[in-house]
Parts: structure tokens; sequence; C-alpha cells
């Protein structure tokens, strides 16, 4: 079933469990003086570097950043202490994060990637589905990958009617029950061969 794009659920960047939330990540050196493209996990792209300093996941090296541009889907940015393209070049894959306490509150049927990460899943007849395991955008729609009781993986649409309900207090993702077995089917077919 190929889901519905204007009815997925908006899903904003990656958290860890450091309260920190991953805005980019840098994907190589541009140009010579040491400024670099950022592919950023924001809602607008300029908004990498709405919300202050950044650093590495673990908080070791901070970055003032500052926008220079944007170039086919990345943004190009001047990050302090950078000066050549050498040590551009060395923080590619680099993970940018800031204080989730920067950020704004997710408006209604919005979430943060972590508050999703870990939940409880039960189908909409109540039985228990697994876990929330990541969630993805491969072009066509977000996805929510459930990791199964029997350890296998699962994706679905991340759409009201596949999701069809979430509650963050009660730490549980409601699942619809048709589109999960829809899911499980084709795995099942390859254990039989």
């Amino acid at each position: 079933m190929k889901a519905d794009p204007a009815a997925s659920l908006p899903v904003r960047p990656v958290m860890s469990e450091r309260k920190m939330v991953c805005i980019g990540a840098v994907a190589g050196a541009h140009g010579v003086r040491g400024n670099v493209r950022i592919k950023p996990f924001t809602d607008a792209p300029e908004d990498v570097a709405a919300y202050g300093p950044v650093t590495d996941a673990g908080g070791a090296r901070a970055f003032e950043l500052s926008l220079v541009g944007e170039s086919g889907g990345t943004v190009i940015a001047r990050l302090s202490g950078i000066a050549d393209r050498d040590a551009a070049e060395a923080l590619k894959g680099l993970r940018l994060h800031v204080p989730r306490e920067r950020l704004p509150a997710p408006g209604e049927d919005e979430f943060y990637h972590a508050d999703l990460l870990g939940l409880r899943v039960v189908d909409s007849e109540g039985r228990a589905a697994g876990t929330v395991h990541a969630l993805h955008d491969f072009g066509a729609g977000d996805l929510i990958e459930i990791r199964r009781p029997s350890r296998r993986l699962v994706l679905l649409p991340f759409t009201r009617t596949a999701v069809p309900h979430i509650d963050l207090a009660a730490g549980e993702v409601t699942v619809d029950a048709v589109h999960l077995a829809e899911a499980e089917a084709p795995a099942a077919a390859e254990d039989d061969r």
C-alpha cells in the first residue's frame, strides 16, 4: 500500500538521549577557505543556523555556525575555527547538535524522532506489536520502523491511516492491525522458502 504524502505526520530532527537534537550533518568541504556543506535535518534548511552554537554528539567540540548560501539540498556554512579545506574535509560526516531546549515545542501532531524511539507499539486490536526502532524518509514519505517481538523489523508508512494514535505520555504508539499484517506478509512468504 502506498503512503499518501499529504497524510504524512511531520517528524522533527533526531534527538539523542543526552537531550541534544541533531539538526544536520557535514556533507563535505565547499571551496578552499574552510566552508562546509551541511545536510540540514530542519524543516527549513536555513534553520540549521537558527538555534545558536552547534556541537558534536558528545558536546566535546563546539562551533559557531554562520550561513554562506545554499547548494543542491545542502546549506553552505562557516564553522568557527575551521580555516581551510583540509579542516573542513576532516569534519565530513560530523553530526551537528543543539540542546533540545533551544528548539521550538513541536506543534499539534508533530513529533521529534527521539520522542518516538523506544515507545511500545500496539496494534489497533490492543495486541503488543513491538517497539519503535527508527523513523526513515527515503524520499516517498516518512516510514516508521517497528522491532517486532520476533526481533524482525517491519516498516509502515508514518501516516494517520497506518499510525492512527500516538500517546507520548503513556509511551505508546498504536498502529493499524491491517497495515501491520500486510507489512509482515512478504517476510512470512520469504520464511516459507
